[in-house]
């Protein structure tokens, strides 16, 4: 295998560390956010007021809707993170799956679970 088609081992440790990492705070974010729905289900809401508990419950569906959106979010990244540890293991981490080029060093620092570079991600818009 051509060793400029690919990240040297140490290269593909780092990237492996800096993964665990962000796999380890998505895992605790999601936890968190699961823990929230479930004192959402187990709060009721005794307030006389029923102009107040009417609109307490419009803001309570919303902030339940957008965390179930960041719930799906997370879900997605951390799949993403394993998918990409998975590649660590095959060695075909950093390569772009459209031109088989490596993805530069400092895209994958900010995106670690990219799988195109630059180049690849502009020809498609």
């Amino acid at each position: 295998m051509d060793d400029n088609n690919r990240y040297s081992d140490k290269d593909l440790a780092e990237f492996k560390e800096l993964i665990l990492q962000k796999k380890e705070q998505a895992e605790e974010d999601l936890a968190l956010l699961k823990s929230i729905f479930k004192n959402d289900s187990d709060n009721g809401t005794d307030d006389t007021s029923p102009t107040f508990k009417a609109f307490e419950e419009g803001s309570e569906t919303m902030s339940k809707e957008a965390n179930v959106q960041l719930a799906i979010r997370q879900e997605k990244f951390i799949r993403d993170l394993k998918n990409a540890l998975q590649r660590i293991e095959n060695k075909t981490y950093g390569i772009c799956r459209v031109t088989g080029k490596l993805i530069q060093k400092e895209r994958l620092k900010l995106v670690p679970h990219a799988t195109l570079s630059i180049e690849a991600k502009n020809m498609q818009q």
